[in-house]
């Protein structure tokens, strides 16, 4: 009886986002066993693989070959070889290429294995002093007016902290877009993480947009926005949410506890409110 061939495996390797000794043990390990590597720009990597002594053969995976990429992956995988996915900086698929191979190699029931390792949003977001207990990472907004007006609608209440990627020449034009539509928060901008020059800038919107010298325009920036303050109500506004509530049908408790989550109002406050309403 024949043995069953050896399946591929497709790794997804984050690569230093500056600090060579970001890279991991098991990262080069991993590098150095597989069949082939595909790098978003075969020129960037280069130095770094002769660096850490990999000799792989590379072959170019960007945004733009992504689709056509596919199945040339799936061809190695299914004869047994193992694949890694690598990006200029940091970790394939947050920002970067990887999401449709990902979704292509798991359709086609081959093991994704991601590899933990460098990435600016974290280092960012512990450093900047704002909450982390809960955040929201967007990435790059959107280019499209109608997709990033969407985007921030459905984020801009939240009380989490909000995550950005940007450029050094979009920053101030970011800055400008989030004060116009979540209006002045404080905010953290985050640049160069890992590098001989990493700065943070702490301050508000509006202040960066009147002091923009204060900024240096030079490397990638990773910008925390403060959440959503919780709005304050008025005893009279939740009443009429109640009265809202209550004529759909739906019982005091129910309507305490609905409204709880929704505008974020401790629910024995309302609830108390429901029972001086009937009362009147």
């Amino acid at each position: 009886m024949r043995g069953t061939m050896k399946k591929g495996k497709l790794f997804i390797v984050p690569t230093p986002i500056g600090n060579l000794g970001d890279m991991t043990f098991r990262s080069v390990e991993t590098l150095k066993k597989v069949a082939i590597i595909g790098a978003e720009d075969t020129r960037t990597s280069a130095p770094l693989l002769k660096h850490f002594a990999i000799s792989a053969p590379m072959f170019s995976y960007h945004k733009f070959n992504e689709r056509s990429r596919v199945e040339k992956v799936l061809e190695h995988l299914k004869n047994g070889e193992d694949v890694a996915i690598i990006s200029d900086a940091g970790t394939p698929g947050i920002s970067d290429p990887a999401a449709i191979l990902v979704q292509a190699v798991l359709q086609a029931d081959f093991v994704v294995e991601t590899l933990p390792g460098a990435s600016a949003l974290l280092p960012a977001l512990v450093s900047s002093g704002l909450n982390c207990d809960r955040f929201f990472f967007a990435g790059f907004l959107p280019e499209k007016e109608s997709e990033r007006e969407k985007l921030l609608s459905n984020i801009g209440n939240l009380p989490d902290s909000l995550v950005f990627y940007e450029a050094p020449h979009r920053i101030f034009k970011t800055c400008q877009i989030l004060l116009e539509s979540l209006g002045n928060r404080r905010v953290v901008l985050a640049r160069e993480i890992s590098k001989l020059h990493e700065t943070f800038y702490r301050s508000s919107l509006k202040e960066i947009l009147l002091q923009p010298e204060m900024i240096m325009l030079k490397g990638e920036f990773v910008i925390i926005l403060e959440g959503a303050a919780e709005k304050e109500y008025s005893d009279q506004e939740i009443i009429e949410l109640l009265k809202k509530a209550l004529s759909e049908g739906k019982t005091k408790k129910t309507a305490a506890g609905m409204l709880a989550r929704e505008i974020g109002v401790n629910k024995n406050r309302i609830y108390d409110l429901a029972l001086k309403l009937e009362n009147n």
